[in-house]
């Protein structure tokens, strides 16, 4: 036996989407930026150092002896001789005085005026340690630095910015369907 038959055959609807991608840029250009480093300001200023070198004992001690020197000595000598020689000529006297104490003292006096003293002698030319007589102040240096601070100048850039949006395009890709047979 034959039953009738309904067949019911239906189609779903499909939605198809299109989309564009949103595009999106970001750039950040560098900052302009100047920099000066001014010299730094340095003044120097310099005192001498004085060496005094003294070498007039030196000079003496070798026999080389300046005017004004020789002319004191000289004449300190000569006023050591004179005060022995009247120291002398007064013992005389006063030997000369007590001649009726005994001795001979004219024959004395004659054999100690007429014989000279041994005279000493030295190597003169070698000066005496220590006649050289140095003296030195050291020089004095003064440095005075004045540090000058960099200049530094900024100019920031803001960053670019573009966008361009996406989209999203819909439509029908199938329709929806029902059909119905009877058989």
């Amino acid at each position: 036996m034959q039953i009738p038959q309904i067949r019911i055959q239906s189609q779903p609807a499909l939605i198809g989407l299109k989309t564009t991608q949103s595009v999106q840029q970001i750039r950040q250009p560098k900052a302009e930026q100047s920099i000066q480093q001014p010299k730094a300001d340095m003044t120097i200023s310099t005192t001498n150092g004085v060496l005094t070198i003294d070498q007039t004992q030196a000079w003496n001690d070798m026999d080389l002896k300046s005017v004004i020197v020789r002319t004191e000595e000289a004449a300190q000598l000569g006023r050591e001789d004179l005060l022995a020689g009247i120291a002398r000529r007064a013992q005389e006297g006063d030997q000369l005085m007590r001649i009726e104490n005994g001795g001979n003292p004219i024959a004395e006096q004659a054999r100690i005026n007429s014989g000279d003293e041994m005279k000493e002698w030295n190597i003169g030319w070698i000066p005496s340690a220590g006649s050289v007589k140095l003296n030195y102040q050291p020089a004095k240096v003064d440095i005075d630095v004045q540090v000058n601070k960099p200049k530094i100048e900024t100019t920031p850039r803001n960053a670019e910015h573009t966008y361009q949006p996406g989209d999203v395009e819909v439509f029908l890709k199938q329709r929806n369907s029902l059909s119905i047979d009877f058989v």
